[in-house]
């Protein structure tokens, strides 16, 4: 999920790192879940935010299949808005520790920096979405 926050006329982008990959929060589609709903539960779940608004409806934007560990994935990612700012890093029960290593709430060319080739395009298109722009 592409979390943006407004801080006045300019946006802020949530970005978790695990290792030393950044991205936007996302997770697993459980069985008979909806993958909004997915999204939503993996957000929680992972930063303890809850409160998203989804100004811009259901529309996603899908990653090329790219390969973690052994499998083929494909990211979905839906663009949804925040006033919260406080981000918590809860110990996964199936890890024993924290998923992400670090967050930051960072400007459209910072995030521009942090994240990797494949999430281009993704930040690309929620800047263009949300009409933030890039400075």
């Amino acid at each position: 999920m592409v979390i943006l926050r407004r801080e006045g006329d300019r946006c802020c982008f949530l970005l978790l790192r695990a290792w030393n990959y950044w991205d936007f929060p996302k997770g697993e589609v459980e069985g008979g879940e909806a993958p909004l709903d997915a999204a939503i539960r993996e957000v929680k779940e992972e930063t303890g935010i809850g409160g998203l608004n989804f100004a811009w409806g259901d529309v996603f934007i899908e990653t090329p299949p790219y390969r973690s560990g052994r499998r083929w994935k494909t990211a979905r990612y839906y663009l949804a808005a925040t006033d919260e700012k406080s981000v918590n890093l809860p110990v996964s029960e199936a890890l024993g520790r924290p998923e992400h290593d670090e967050y930051r709430w960072v400007r459209p060319a910072q995030a521009r920096m942090l994240l990797g080739k494949r999430l281009q395009p993704v930040l690309d298109w929620a800047l263009e979405l949300s009409q933030c722009t890039e400075n």
